[in-house]
């Protein structure tokens, strides 16, 4: 405690200006800290956080919850009563007596007026259809949010693989440049000492400068792909300035086993192609018991006017219904039927489609993954190791000039179909996800 005191009453006995020098050094030092670390860490983005932003901004994402509001509103329409009809008329009775003995009132003059309450009631089963074609709607419209988002994921999933593709592209021409570049180096070194010409010297040089000008190339395109991932994910002014943070080997990995014929059932675009049947069957219901004329029951309080007759206010109720005698919707029935055929060819299809895109990235899984094993255990290390021979013997002058650009160009063919060959498995396991990916949560009744 002492000496805390000690090193603290020094600090006081400092002037005003002082104290607010010390604070600017301490401020400054703390700013450039923040700055050093800001400018330190890596604008990167991994895929997990592209498939969250784009769920929570993606514009297509969006507009189909909207959907699903307003889905979720016209239900709500559909479960309320119709609401009754209020009606009052008054009308002045011109015989004699017109102005009563009682006074000039309103209530005692001779007017004949009548409160009247009208409310209609839906038989037949209409008021249950509505609902049940409205619930449908609502599952119809959830169904296809989560395929919106199914779409998304693949999407956003495949656009980052092509980012990285791009990336991995640029760097494997990067890195066959500067292997030439260090052939370049030797070549320079062999021309001087006379043993190859002026002309294989410029050789290698060209085409040192070649694979520079593709990675160049390369890299503008994995800017471009960069870009359009932004543009899945909302970004109202995409740069492509991001570096991924996954690789292409971390995201080709095995796919599971699927049972197709379950995810057939189960995938979002199918079962709002099943709630779009359903809804037009009830639509159809419903048209058929519009053929039942719906009554619409009256309470009505009549105040008679005093003189000329009994002065006695009357009560009445009544029901009133149109006649079904020249319209039984017929044209309304028609076309409910043609949209429930309508709807089960759409939900044929749709299974179809579910079916053929599974057996389609299946197919696609097993020929990329087979291809990238081939390129990763038998072509790129053979064509790493003749690339390495053929150099050394150019070194030491044990081959020619076109053994050596030979050697180059193909191993890097080899890198860059082993890094499309990562991509393409990366791909078709998106593919593959998407082809059988069902609903995470079940809809709403």
């Amino acid at each position: 405690m002492f000496q805390c005191t000690a090193l603290i009453r020094p600090f006081f006995k400092l002037s005003w200006c002082d104290c607010r020098l010390c604070a600017a050094v301490l401020i400054a030092f703390q700013l450039h800290a923040l700055a050093q670390n800001d400018s330190a860490a890596p604008n990167t983005f991994s895929l997990a956080d592209a498939e969250r932003t784009a769920f929570a901004r993606n514009w297509d994402l969006l507009a189909a919850q909207t959907g699903v509001d307003s889905a979720t509103a016209q239900w709500l329409v559909a479960k309320e009563f119709p609401n009754p009809t209020f009606s009052y008329s008054t009308a002045e009775i011109g015989s004699y007596e017109n102005r009563t003995p009682v006074g000039n009132g309103l209530w005692s003059r001779s007017y004949d007026t009548i409160f009247a309450i009208n409310q209609l009631i839906e038989i037949g089963g209409k008021r249950r259809d509505r609902k049940t074609s409205a619930q449908a709607g609502v599952i119809g419209a959830q169904a296809r949010f989560y395929d919106a988002r199914r779409l998304l994921d693949q999407g956003v999933t495949k656009a980052y693989v092509a980012a990285l593709l791009a990336g991995e592209n640029a760097r494997v021409l990067a890195e066959s440049a500067r292997l030439l570049r260090h052939e370049t180096d030797i070549a320079q070194a062999r021309l001087k000492a006379g043993d190859i010409a002026d002309a294989d010297e410029k050789q290698i040089e060209n085409s040192a400068d070649v694979f520079e000008l593709q990675a160049r190339s390369a890299a503008a395109t994995a800017v471009q792909a960069r870009i359009a991932v932004e543009i899945l994910l909302g970004s109202e002014q995409p740069k492509g300035a991001w570096t991924p943070a996954d690789t292409l080997a971390q995201m080709a990995f095995i796919a599971p086993q699927i049972d197709s014929s379950k995810t057939t059932t189960l995938r979002p675009d199918v079962l709002a192609a099943q709630a779009d049947l359903n809804q037009s069957k009830s639509d159809l219901k419903l048209q058929k018991a519009m053929r039942v004329p719906d009554p619409t029951f009256s309470f009505l309080v009549e105040h008679n006017p005093p003189g000329g007759g009994p002065p006695a206010d009357t009560v009445g109720i009544g029901v009133s219904f149109p006649l079904p005698l020249w319209n039984l919707n017929g044209g309304e029935i028609k076309s409910a039927q043609a949209t429930v055929a309508k709807n089960a060819l759409a939900l044929a299809k749709a299974k179809a489609q579910a079916a053929a895109d599974v057996a389609n990235a299946q197919a696609e899984f097993r020929e990329a993954s087979e291809r990238l094993a081939r390129y990763q255990n038998q072509i790129l290390p053979r064509s790493q190791k003749v690339r390495e021979a053929v150099a050394f013997a150019y070194e030491k002058g044990g081959a020619t000039l076109v053994d050596l650009l030979e050697a180059e160009r193909a191993d890097n063919d080899a890198r860059l179909a082993t890094a499309q060959a990562l991509s393409d498995t990366a791909s078709a396991v998106a593919d593959l996800k998407a082809a059988t990916e069902g609903m995470d949560q079940k809809p709403r009744q």
